[in-house]
């Protein structure tokens, strides 16, 4: 059966949502929305699962491999637990869209204009990169009577006027400024962001949702990252952790107080500590400490057209999504008999059906985890790439380092600061985003 790639919202509420080993983990009660003004694209950011025991979670929609016609199946069981609440800059359509009034333009349905129409629902679509967008409103055309079944119009996401961030009224800056964060690269949100005066940042920061927050705090430095970390409550800013890259997490961990790193560590999932530890044990000057234990890592037995898939993940970083690492089982890091790697291009050019083990590149060296990074550089620079293993003295693969890890650790400690192109004689340079207006202080 294909997977739904267009559904409303109604249809939704309620449905079953299971894990991967298909346990029952709750029912979906509303769908959190991140709403741009005026038809610009605007995307869906989880449901608002009701588990058995009655509680409220929420659950980001990348975490949601498939919607089919009776449940909803994820594609991890590994979910946080902590009490759905709503959040600055975030609808939700059940509880604040349906029912509410807006204006429709669309020029085929010219008898709507000039009249406040209620919404009876909300069409989800699918897109091509994974995400979850609003497609079509569906509005009466003439209020519900009883007993008679309600006339309704469909109206294109892009002819709805009347809804904001802030909801169906008057707009609320900071919602805006959230909402315009959306189709901005996680680095120029960090650039705007500190533009902005300490307690709106702060305040965004808060208002942000786990996975964007974390993304925009991997482009920091250390110590902003750790400021904004403190604006959290101890139990979000553990989810934030888990949500960022095993090896950015290890090293904003290192940067604080040891016994706050280690409680922050104790609530985290152990599924997602584990390999911050692992990270953590290394000397921060060697190759073991700038690798991601999450590269893309297959069995021999696995076909090109396969991993050509695997590649295509939206979710993997440009620079991993560079080369496959074939291993003998297990897969999950530390691996095990590392047997060598395969770059992108080299798939490419081969037939869908060939096993990947038969195109190893069998003169590529690896790194090791307690090498330096000069080594690194060294590396990259001789054979040409973005990405290489990192292996134990067992020939076991540990992780992967790509270049650009590599360059932030390299880079001076103010590389961000001072900009892309900065100014020697003052000190400071062009910035990687012209920033916004300053906010009123």
């Amino acid at each position: 059966m294909s997977p739904i790639t267009r559904v409303y919202a109604g249809r939704l509420s309620g449905m079953v949502v299971r894990g991967p080993d298909t346990d029952v983990i709750g029912r979906v009660r509303d769908i959190v929305i991140a709403v741009r003004p005026n038809g610009q694209t605007s995307r869906a950011l989880g449901l608002v699962v009701e588990m058995l025991n009655k509680r409220r979670i929420f659950l980001p929609m990348l975490r949601i491999a498939e919607i089919e016609p009776q449940e909803i199946m994820l594609a991890t069981g590994s979910v946080s637990l902590r009490a759905f609440q709503s959040r600055t800059g975030e609808l939700t359509i059940m509880t604040d869209i349906v029912g509410s009034k807006i204006q429709v333009d669309d020029p085929e349905l010219d008898h709507l204009h000039g009249r406040a129409l209620e919404i009876a629902d909300v069409e989800l679509e699918r897109t091509r990169t994974r995400d979850w967008v609003i497609s079509r409103v569906a509005v009466y055309h003439e209020k519900p009577k009883f007993g008679r079944r309600p006339k309704l119009d469909v109206v294109p996401w892009t002819h709805v006027h009347g809804i904001s961030a802030g909801g169906t009224g008057d707009p609320d800056a900071t919602a805006e400024m959230i909402a315009q964060f959306d189709d901005m690269r996680p680095a120029d949100i960090a650039t705007q962001l500190y533009t902005l005066p300490a307690q709106q940042r702060e305040q965004i920061a808060v208002e942000l949702d786990d996975e964007r927050l974390a993304d925009v705090m991997q482009e920091l430095p250390e110590d902003r990252q750790a400021e904004l970390l403190d604006a959290l409550d101890f139990e979000r800013a553990a989810d934030v952790l888990e949500e960022m890259d095993p090896d950015d997490a290890a090293d904003l961990l290192g940067e604080l107080p040891d016994a706050k790193a280690a409680a922050l560590l104790e609530e985290m999932n152990p599924e997602e500590s584990a390999p911050v530890r692992r990270l953590m044990s290394f000397s921060p000057d060697t190759v073991g400490a700038l690798m991601t234990p999450e590269p893309l890592v297959l069995t021999p037995q696995t076909t090109v057209a396969e991993a050509l898939a695997f590649a295509r993940d939206p979710e993997l970083p440009t620079s991993l999504s560079s080369m496959v690492f074939v291993v003998r089982p297990p897969t999950a890091t530390p691996t095990g008999k590392y047997l060598g790697c395969v770059h992108l291009q080299r798939l490419l050019r081969e037939p869908p059906g060939s096993l990947i083990g038969g195109c190893l590149d069998p003169d590529l060296p690896p790194l090791y985890a307690d090498d330096d990074q000069e080594t690194a550089a060294r590396y990259f620079a001789t054979y040409n790439l973005v990405c290489g293993p990192v292996l134990d003295p067992d020939k076991h693969l540990l992780g992967a380092v790509a270049v650009d890890d590599l360059l932030d650790h390299m880079l001076p400690d103010d590389w961000r600061e001072r900009g892309l192109r900065p100014d020697p004689e003052q000190g400071g340079g062009r910035p990687l985003l012209r920033p916004g207006p300053q906010a009123s202080r």
